[in-house]
């Protein structure tokens, strides 16, 4: 057994989230202690494991500035991680008893674990460079990132071992860090397939005993539905999804289109600026385009809400480009969804062109064609589906997930420090 931390800033609801749960459950699933050190966790935005005592969360320094005058939000964030990472390492109740620290997202934090005299080994997890997710406004944007950029650089590199999400991870962190000497090691993410496997049948028991149950007040029962699950930010694309429904009425009959739904399900914090921001303007789309009735935003689904929501859908859109890798689109697959997806990043790994779903290009001819296709070839939506159950089964199942990183958690502390004192 290996005491494990997971220092992670925030434990919201998104992809990074996601990927730290599901690390942290495969390790108690090999015999591991686990918790979570975090800046923030509101127990009623979160995914259940954080929040049914499944592990033990402590929360610090969630009283420090999340930005200063609407600016500064990665500055912050770095305050707060060093300041977790401090109290992780030098006053946190039985930190001498931690062998591993885990964090993602924010690696300031790793030269201070470094220095705790209980020496921890420290596992570092590249969901995508830092430095590239950040907007490039001008030079003053870019003389206020230079430092930030240049310690992200050095201190990954002080990582006992680094791991990336895929194989498009890898190359840009190869392009982004040139003066690096670490090669990290690709650890697809996975799903908690045990967890939907029982979703799945609760859902086909509740929907034999409730057969005209709606899936939504908007959603009449004989809908075909399109279902966008990503976080309420621009960068996500769900402005595609719309345009891409848009031209699909413009394709199809007046009452076959009437039939469709979209619903984009959405990660929401009111926190967030930009939650807040792109709701709204996703709203105005909506009505722009003289969607309303075919429209459905919905604001942070819960776990069982989602696998609701992938049960009943008839085809799953993931619009983001370039993404690092995307979780849901195997969500979908093992829902026995087709996924529609654009041709760049993580999904080019993931979704099989024309087997599994489609792979589009960036714009809503392209998109629209393949929504088109899905909504007339019920025979082909069955097919997709099968094949990406299959597919997740054999390429990406929690089993194979949880052996690999438990694996690698044993290499990095070795059986001497094992022992309990």
């Amino acid at each position: 057994m290996v005491r494990v931390l997971f220092l992670h800033p925030d434990l919201g609801i998104g992809g990074a989230e996601r990927l730290v749960v599901d690390a942290a459950l495969a390790l108690k699933e090999r015999g591991h202690d686990v918790s979570f050190l975090t800046n923030h966790h509101d127990s009623s935005h979160c995914f259940k494991e954080t929040a049914d005592g499944t592990f033990p969360v402590q929360v610090v320094g969630d009283w420090l500035p999340r930005q200063l005058f609407g600016r500064f939000y990665a500055l912050c964030a770095y305050i707060r991680m060093l300041y977790a990472a401090v109290y992780a390492s030098f006053f946190m109740p039985q930190r001498h008893e931690v062998q591993l620290v885990v964090c993602d997202l924010i690696s300031v934090c790793i030269p201070v674990v470094r220095l705790a005299p209980h020496k921890p080994r420290v596992l570092f997890y590249c969901h995508f460079p830092d430095q590239l997710l950040s907007q490039r406004e001008g030079a003053l944007k870019r003389l206020y990132r230079a430092p930030i950029n240049w310690l992200e650089e050095r201190t990954i590199g002080l990582a006992d071992k680094v791991l990336v999400n895929s194989k498009f991870t890898l190359r840009v962190f190869q392009d982004t860090f040139r003066h690096l000497s670490t090669t990290p090691d690709v650890l697809y993410p996975s799903l908690h397939t045990q967890y939907f496997d029982k979703m799945s049948a609760k859902l086909e028991q509740r929907a034999a005993l409730l057969d005209d149950e709606p899936l939504h007040a908007r959603v009449p029962r004989n809908s075909f539905v399109y279902l966008d699950i990503n976080r309420y930010e621009r960068k996500k694309n769900h402005a595609l999804a719309l345009q891409s429904l848009r031209l699909l009425g413009n394709m199809l009959p007046a009452l076959d289109f009437k039939r469709c739904r979209l619903i984009i399900a959405g990660g929401y914090d009111t926190r967030c600026v930009e939650n807040v921001e792109h709701y709204a303007e996703l709203e105005a789309l909506t009505e722009q385009l003289e969607l309303q009735d075919n429209v459905v935003l919905l604001q942070s689904p819960t776990d069982e809400e989602k696998c609701r929501l992938l049960y009943a859908s008839h085809c799953l859109l993931y619009t983001p480009a370039n993404e690092h890798f995307g979780i849901v689109p195997l969500e979908g697959m093992y829902f026995c969804k087709p996924v529609v997806a654009l041709n760049s990043g993580g999904p080019t790994e993931t979704v099989v062109h024309s087997s599994t779903g489609f792979l589009c290009e960036q714009q809503e001819k392209s998109f629209g064609g393949a929504m088109y296709q899905l909504f007339r070839d019920e025979a082909l939506r069955v097919k997709m589906g099968d094949l990406g159950h299959k597919r997740v089964q054999q390429k990406f199942s929690f089993e194979a997930f949880a052996d690999r990183l438990s694996q690698i958690v044993e290499e990095l502390v070795p059986t001497s420090s094992k022992k309990h004192k």
